[in-house]
């Protein structure tokens, strides 16, 4: 394998999915700053944030199939354009209604980035080779909510909150330099037409799950209609299933659960994606507005989970040759909720080196279980079968991050009930945290039901079965 595959490709995908998830993350921290600037509430300015995540959430399912029908290179330059382009058109918004549009525009830039660039990465590659491109990939992807507080809180500090979107424009326009020079084309031959009742279903049922889970304990809208829109999600859900069922070809295949490998990262890996948002949102409270950091302090602060994210690289490969997906993904699941367990045990009081240690063990393990699941995903799909294999995977990741953030912000609201402040405390986040520590420790039932061989064949680990 030469090393244009090995390295080049996979790095190029994980830089622009680092500007996707970089974006999200710099954003939230520039809120205030950008709502004082525009004269809105930043109550309000959350729709920038919840505008995005709806267009992710409906136009993710359908990336898959303009890949195959279109080819992924031309599909993957067109959302590098149409990101790059939008984050300026937010730079230079100058109301409310402008800055929403472009965040829209940016969400479908950004629903199309990131699963064609796993879907040229996983056709590229041979599958023995799968887990090191994986990481070149995925820790990028794990890196950018970590370092998007304390970058936004920088650039907010010392220059203006327009700037971080500007940052897309030269990361963006390098970007599509090197897909067009480095990235093969990728085109299916035979494509089935596009489930266009399929599609129009599950968009809004995803659309209203994902609005439904963002509203939960944020008053942002009536209780009676986020439990409308959950409702509604589901039973449009509900009802594309059924369709699924009737024809050959969905444009988001449940079949692919009948693949145990595929089913354990979609489940067990949604349990975790659950905490992979959330964490940082709940971090970010916790040291600010618990104890009194600044925002460019608590961005600084989080930094020890970024410097752990990164030894994942090195790290990663020689320990899933000793462990094997199945150990590997148990352990550092048991190990993450270990982690947000003692986040939320976190007092003013607590060491501060204490506290970097913890931080850092924490980037660390979700770094590591993100490559791993993300790795997985593929241990066993067939090559035909990656482009609705990403989609997929892509939509859950969507909807469990959005769903643990939901979660989280639900628990924090009965708390201060409970508690009856107005006010968010410490004592109101760290139950959030218990919570999602929950769910992660959850995953590892969903791990130890998989075979001690799974997914030897991308792991180099045990006996390879024959490659397809």
């Amino acid at each position: 394998m030469s090393a244009r595959y090995s390295f080049v490709i996979p790095l190029i995908v994980g830089c622009a999915q680092f500007m996707h998830q970089f974006d999200g993350a710099v954003i939230a921290t520039a809120l205030p700053s950008m709502a004082d600037s525009l004269r809105e509430d930043p109550l309000r300015l959350n729709l920038a944030i919840t505008c995005y995540l709806l267009a992710l959430a409906v136009f993710v399912p359908i990336s898959g199939w303009l890949a195959d029908r279109f080819g992924a290179k031309r599909i993957y330059i067109l959302a590098i354009v149409v990101f790059t382009l939008s984050s300026m058109l937010c730079g230079l918004a100058q109301s409310l209604p402008e800055l929403v549009v472009s965040r829209v525009l940016q969400g479908i830039g950004g629903a199309m980035m990131t699963p064609v660039g796993r879907v040229i990465v996983v056709k590229s590659v041979p599958r023995a080779e799968l887990v090191k491109a994986m990481s070149y990939v995925t820790i990028p992807g794990a890196l950018a909510p970590l370092l998007g507080p304390s970058v936004g809180g920088f650039i907010v500090t010392y220059f203006s909150w327009p700037w971080i979107f500007f940052i897309n424009l030269p990361i963006g326009i390098l970007g599509i330099i090197l897909v067009m020079v480095h990235i093969p084309e990728i085109k299916e031959d035979d494509v089935a037409p596009l489930d266009l009742a399929g599609f129009l279903l599950a968009a809004v049922s995803l659309a209203s799950l994902v609005l439904g889970f963002e509203s939960m304990g944020r008053g942002l809208l009536p209780v009676p209609v986020v439990v409308g829109l959950l409702a509604g999600g589901a039973v449009c859900g509900a009802i594309y299933l059924w369709h699924a069922r009737r024809i050959s070809n969905p444009i988001i295949d449940f079949s692919l659960l009948r693949i145990p490998t595929f089913r354990a990262a979609i489940t067990g890996g949604g349990l975790f994606y659950m905490t992979t948002t959330s964490m940082v949102f709940l971090l970010a409270l916790l040291l600010q507005l618990g104890f009194g950091f600044t925002a460019f302090e608590a961005g600084l602060t989080t930094l020890a989970g970024a410097v752990g994210s990164l030894l994942t690289r090195f790290a990663f490969r020689p320990v899933l040759r000793i462990l094997g997906f199945r150990n590997l993904l148990i352990g550092n699941a048991a190990l993450t909720g270990l982690y947000l367990l003692a986040c939320g045990m976190f007092q003013i009081s607590t060491p501060f080196v204490l506290m970097i240690i913890i931080l850092f063990i924490g980037g660390l393990s979700r770094s590591t279980q993100f490559t791993a699941v993300q790795s997985f995903t593929y241990a066993d799909m067939p090559s035909s079968l990656m482009s609705r294999a990403t989609s997929f995977s892509s939509m859950a990741q969507q909807l469990a991050q959005t769903f643990g953030v939901g979660v989280a912000a639900l628990v924090i609201h009965l708390s201060m009930l409970w508690h009856g402040g107005t006010v968010v405390t410490a004592a109101d986040i760290q139950p959030a945290f218990f919570t999602i520590a929950i769910a992660v420790l959850g995953s590892t039932l969903v791990f130890l039901m998989l075979p001690k061989d799974a997914g030897s064949e991308i792991g180099n680990v045990g006996r390879p079965r024959d490659a397809r």
